[in-house]
C-alpha cells in the first residue's frame, strides 16, 4: 500500500473509457465543438486490465467510469462486464443522461447499483444553452426510467452565475420529490477556466450563497459523510438529503483519495497539477513486469496531491472525467 505523509492513499479510481462526448457544456469546453475519441486510445481490454492492476498495485476499492460521456463509447459494454468480475466494493457511473433509457438494460444487467447524471437546470432553453446538445425531456425520461428500476440516483448540478443559478431551488425541489441526492458542485479552475480568471469569477456561485438560498425554503442539518468524500451532506428532515461539493469554499484536499486514468492511459493523482503519469505501455505487459513501475509511479502521482487547497490546473475537465 502506497501511503503519503498525510496519511493519504488511493481507494478511489475515476476512468475516463472515452473522451467523446454528445455534449459541449459551456464550463467543459469553451469552443462549444462535441468532443470525438482519441486515436490512441486504450481499448476495453487494457482499461480492464489496468483496473486490475491498480486493485493490486494501490488497493483500489471503488470505481467510477467517467468520460467524455461513457454511454457513446462502444467500450462500455465489455468494460462493464470485464470490471464487474473484479470484486470492487463499488462500481458507479457518471453520464449527462442522454443515452440512459437506451442503455439502461445492460448497466442493470451488469450489476451497476448507482449512477451520478449532470444536470443543471429544468429549463429547457437553459438547457440547450449550456449543454449545447441533447435535450431535457430525454434525460428526464431515462431518469425515471432508471429510478423505476431500482437505481440509485445522484444529480450533479453546476451553479453558474447568470446563467442557471435561480434553478437552485427548482432543481433542489425536482430531486426531494423524485427521490434523487442532488449534489451542487462548485465551478472548478480547470482548463479554459485557469486561463481566464475574469471569466471564473463572474460565473462562480460558492457553497455559503448557495447554502443561504436554501434555507429561504427548507431547514437542513449536516449530515454525516465519509471522511474522504468530496460532498459536505445535508439533511432536510422528512424530505431527503442533499450535498455541496464546495472545492473552492471548504478544499478537501487533505483527504483526497482519488486517482484518474484517462482514457489515453495517463494517470492523474490530482486535477490540480499538471503532471501526469503514462502507465498505457505498462497495460500489455504481464503482471510481474508492469506492477513494480506501476508501483513507482503511483507514489509520483500521490506526491501530486495539493497539502492544503485546490489551486486550479490547466488540465482540460473532459478529458479526465472530472
Amino acid at each position: 500500500m502506497i501511503v503519503d505523509r498525510q496519511g493519504r492513499r488511493f481507494r478511489n479510481l475515476r476512468i475516463s473509457l472515452t473522451a467523446a462526448c454528445n455534449y459541449a457544456c459551456t464550463y467543459c469546453v469553451p469552443d462549444g465543438k462535441r468532443l470525438v475519441a482519441a486515436q490512441d486510445e486504450l481499448s476495453a481490454e487494457a482499461m480492464v486490465r489496468g483496473v486490475a492492476y491498480l486493485i493490486e498495485a494501490a488497493g483500489i476499492e471503488r470505481l467510477r467510469i467517467t468520460g467524455g460521456e461513457p454511454l457513446v463509447s462502444p467500450k462500455l459494454e465489455h468494460f462493464l462486464r470485464g470490471v464487474s468480475r473484479l470484486g470492487l466494493q463499488d462500481i458507479g457511473l457518471t453520464s449527462n443522461g442522454q443515452l440512459l433509457s437506451r442503455k439502461l438494460p445492460l448497466l442493470l444487467e451488469c450489476g451497476l447499483k448507482r449512477i451520478n447524471v449532470s444536470l443543471d437546470t429544468l429549463d429547457p432553453v437553459a438547457f440547450k444553452r449550456i449543454a449545447r446538445g441533447g435535450d431535457l425531456p430525454t434525460v428526464q425520461q431515462g431518469l425515471a426510467e432508471a429510478r423505476a428500476a431500482g437505481l440509485k440516483i445522484k444529480i450533479n448540478m453546476v451553479p453558474l452565475r447568470g446563467q442557471n443559478h435561480e434553478q437552485v431551488l427548482p432543481m433542489l425541489d425536482y430531486c426531494l420529490e423524485n427521490g434523487f441526492e442532488l449534489r451542487f458542485i462548485e465551478l472548478m479552475r480547470m482548463g479554459h477556466l485557469a486561463r481566464e480568471g475574469a471569466s471564473f469569477q463572474q460565473q462562480f456561485y460558492g457553497m455559503p450563497e448557495l447554502l443561504e438560498k436554501v434555507a429561504e425554503h427548507h431547514e437542513f442539518v449536516q449530515a454525516p459523510a465519509p471522511l474522504d468524500a468530496t460532498a459536505l451532506r445535508y439533511e432536510i428532515p422528512g424530505r431527503g438529503f442533499f450535498g455541496v461539493i464546495a472545492n473552492e469554499s471548504v478544499p478537501f484536499c487533505r483527504t483526497c483519495s482519488r486517482l484518474r486514468l484517462s482514457s489515453t492511459g495517463w494517470l492523474h493523482g490530482c486535477l490540480s497539477s499538471s503532471n501526469r503519469h503514462y502507465v498505457g505501455d505498462l497495460l500489455d505487459k504481464p503482471r510481474h513486469q508492469a506492477l513494480p513501475a506501476l508501483q513507482r509511479l503511483l507514489v509520483r502521482a500521490l506526491a501530486d496531491k495539493q497539502e492544503v487547497a485546490f489551486a486550479g490546473g490547466v488540465t482540460v475537465m473532459k478529458i479526465i472525467g472530472g
